[in-house]
């Protein structure tokens, strides 16, 4: 009797080891995309519960929810993603001021 685990993949075709390795790598994905929305939902109940005390606070969240429309615009949206990068660049102007 061997102390090491036995290898299954290499007594499989090419073929089950790739569908094997995709199953894998789907499984990794939905559990990272999980853990992302629950941290997503953190961030955001704070973000509602906790009032900015102060302008760069509330760029702050400015920021956040402007990333989250800009991630939910269409490829071909340049005008939208061009007025939220003005919108962004001017919070880091405006900041660099103080």
């Amino acid at each position: 009797m061997t102390e090491e685990p036995l290898d299954l993949d290499k007594h499989r075709g090419m073929a089950a080891q790739k569908a094997t390795e995709m199953r894998r790598t789907l499984a990794d994905v939905e559990n990272n995309a999980r853990q992302l929305r629950e941290r997503q939902g953190v961030v955001e109940n704070e973000l509602l519960s906790v009032q900015a005390t102060s302008w760069p606070e509330a760029a702050a969240k400015a920021r956040y929810i402007l990333n989250l429309y800009a991630a939910g615009l269409p490829p071909d949206d340049a005008h939208h993603r061009d007025l939220v990068a003005a919108v962004l660049a001017d919070f880091v102007r405006l900041d660099d001021k103080d």
